[in-house]
């Protein structure tokens, strides 16, 4: 059972020198688990637990290494380790044995300790049977109730490594759902990214609206928000098979900064109020970045401008110029919002079809026009003052051309002559 375990961490898999770790020395959590499944990790995240001394070993790793080192929890004596590729908790056990640190966890598949000097297994919970058969199971409810954001981790590993939570650890779950109130926000969203960025985590972020876990995150979040959630992911995978790119799009984060997705943002709008002003504060107060809510409220406002069967050239201008990076959101978002209120059209991914090849056309005229003339030029050929003006001519010189009225810079010059006269 235990044996890819052993080959995977050998002194020069890690990101540093094994010596400076004493005896005993534990690899623990999600490390050891995903060592057992054989699933790899292009970044490590490894947990270590020692007997003693847990912070002024890290910080003996950090200087030998160079590399950087923060205090996480001075009277727990948790600090950690950041190398190039690699993150390093480590942490002093709780208890007199690590058997006790284990069955402080919160589910056995978390509670395997590896000595990673006499390559000894530690499993006192059976968690390497339980990763067998694809279970998640909780240790005891109050290790759940402890820290009631294991709740939700539940969900999104269970999402994650496509296991089923065991009966009764489903039932507490349940029954604790209220407890994720004294939560803070920013630890919910993590926990929320993963089901929001991958399908395989929507029916695990459907249960935990269904029973209740997201009650006071979203509050109108209903039984019509779970088939939107399914909605998005199909209308997003029908898309990506005639435009490739547009599966990259989704799948990429709305800035390096900030780790939720474009498919997130569908997902997100279905969650909140559909009034952008009411969105803006609930996601404000779940502590998303300005980034996000605006990506949210932007798609909020368009999506609903899409459903119609035919746009002018002009429409399509000021409809991408709204929409701006989120239109590949909006589109999704419209076609799935249709399917689930049946106000669609019957080929609706057609529909958007069109839209969506302009989009990721970047020499497209109507989705990315450019510019013949300047602001500069304008006022300097026609002898205006700068104003509020100079921008609407420009606007209507850019249709102008996209409507093929125009196309060199003395017949915008012209154009605008025109419609100041």
């Amino acid at each position: 059972m235990y044996g890819s375990i052993l080959s995977k961490f050998t002194p020069e898999s890690l990101p540093f020198n094994l010596e400076l770790l004493p005896k005993p020395a534990y690899l623990v959590g999600g490390a050891v688990r995903d060592a057992i499944l054989g699933r790899k990790r292009d970044y490590l995240d490894l947990d270590f637990i020692l007997p003693s001394e847990a912070v002024n070993v890290a910080r003996k790793i950090a200087k030998h290494h160079q590399a950087g080192f923060v205090l996480l929890d001075e009277q727990r004596q948790i600090a950690r380790v950041v190398f190039p590729h690699a993150t390093v908790d480590i942490a002093q056990q709780a208890g007199d044995s690590v058997e006790t640190d284990l069955c402080r966890r919160d589910f056995t598949i978390n509670a395997i300790a590896y000595n990673i000097h006499t390559q000894e297994i530690i499993d006192p919970l059976q968690g390497g049977a339980d990763l067998a058969k694809g279970i998640l199971r909780m240790i005891s409810p109050a290790n759940l109730q402890d820290d009631p954001l294991r709740l939700m981790r539940g969900y999104r590993q269970a999402a994650q490594l496509g296991f089923t939570i065991e009966a009764e650890t489903h039932s507490t779950i349940r029954s604790l759902a209220s407890h994720l109130n004294k939560v803070a926000s920013e630890r919910i969203r993590v926990e929320l990214g993963y089901m929001l960025a991958n399908p395989q985590g929507t029916p695990w972020l459907i249960k935990a609206i269904q029973d209740g876990l997201l009650k006071s995150f979203f509050k109108d979040a209903t039984s019509q928000s779970c088939l939107l959630l399914t909605q998005v992911d199909r209308v997003a995978s029908q898309f990506a098979e005639d435009f490739p790119v547009l599966k990259e799009i989704l799948q990429q984060y709305v800035r390096n900064t900030v780790k939720t997705t474009w498919l997130g943002i569908a997902k997100l709008c279905f969650l909140v109020n559909p009034n952008p002003e009411i969105a803006e504060v609930e996601l404000e107060q779940l502590t998303y970045s300005k980034a996000e809510v605006q990506a949210v409220t932007t798609a909020l406002r368009v999506f609903p401008k899409l459903n119609v069967s035919s746009m002018s050239l002009r429409e399509q201008y000021f409809l991408f110029r709204e929409a701006g990076c989120v239109f590949p959101t909006t589109a999704v978002l419209a076609v799935a919002y249709g399917n689930v209120a049946e106000i669609s059209e019957d080929k609706p991914l057609q529909t958007y079809a069109s839209l969506l090849a302009r989009y990721l056309s970047p020499d497209d005229p109507v989705a990315h026009p450019t510019q013949l003339i300047s602001g500069i030029h304008i006022i300097s050929s026609l002898n205006l003052s700068s104003s509020p003006l100079i921008g609407k001519l420009l606007t209507e010189i850019a249709i102008a051309q996209i409507e093929g009225k125009i196309a060199t810079s003395d017949e915008a010059i012209e154009f605008a002559r025109k419609l100041v006269e």
